[in-house]
């Protein structure tokens, strides 16, 4: 990529966290408040009313089985979501510069991406400190798995945010979309709770490899196994492309429609 887009992207996603967060009483600690309430709502939920119990003698408590999923799956949701109008949100500045409309994108992915992985840190140390049982010495390990994720989450949202240029209600039945996906992966579940014969399913959805892959570095809980880590890293790797691709063929149509 060039300097010049690189220095681009950088500014406008110092723009996106400024927006993000002007007029804010609680600036950038929203990021982490915001999930902790809702880890705080789940949790109530799923351990004091429907008593949920992990499969295993070896199982983790039930909130950090939760955070190390929810917050990566925040950080993904997030992003598609803010990223999906990026390009029509910025419609008046499109007519008036020549600059690559993918910086928009790629600045509300990395804006959601950065907030929400410090806020990770940060969760997963004050768990860490609560005695709950987490491998530190799995950190590294936990954020590199965000980079195959991040790839695969800019992939989608070029695709998703040219889209929504021309099917303008596309943001509405998305967040749908993803309320369906998130249940469909084992964030609030281990794939051991499900019928055997329903468990292959999962795999047909994209995130369920990284909510098992954060819990089994930072939990112990699963494992990583080298082929499922391939197909993760060409899934990611592919959708990259295809998003670019798919992209820069509609951007030439863009401001007939905005």
């Amino acid at each position: 990529m060039p300097t010049h887009s690189l220095t681009l992207i950088g500014q406008f996603l110092q723009r996106e966290l400024r927006n993000r967060f002007s007029g804010s009483f609680s600036g950038g600690l929203w990021a982490l408040i915001q999930p902790l309430v809702q880890l705080a709502v789940y949790t109530f939920v799923f351990v004091h009313v429907f008593k949920a119990r992990l499969p295993g003698s070896d199982a983790p408590g039930f909130v950090p089985f939760l955070v190390t999923a929810l917050w990566p799956w925040t950080a993904f949701s997030e992003a598609i979501l803010r990223s999906t109008t990026a390009v029509q949100e910025n419609a008046a500045l499109i007519g008036k510069i020549a600059l690559p409309r993918k910086v928009f994108v790629f600045a509300a992915v990395g804006s959601s991406f950065l907030v929400h992985s410090l806020g990770f840190v940060a969760i997963v140390l004050i768990l860490k400190l609560l005695g709950q049982r987490i491998d530190l010495a799995g950190l590294p390990l936990a954020l590199l798995l965000y980079v195959p994720l991040l790839l695969l989450t800019t992939g989608l949202a070029l695709v998703l945010s040219a889209l929504q240029v021309f099917v303008r209600d596309l943001i509405q039945a998305l967040g749908q979309i993803l309320m369906l996906m998130m249940f469909a992966a084992p964030v609030f579940y281990a794939r051991e709770s499900l019928p055997e014969h329903l468990r292959h399913w999962l795999d047909l959805n994209p995130f369920t490899f990284y909510a098992e892959s954060f819990r089994s570095v930072l939990l112990g809980y699963g494992h990583i196994e080298a082929p499922r880590l391939a197909i993760a890293v060409l899934v990611a790797v592919a959708a990259m492309l295809i998003g670019s691709w798919f992209f820069r063929r509609l951007d030439r149509h863009f401001e007939d429609f905005l």
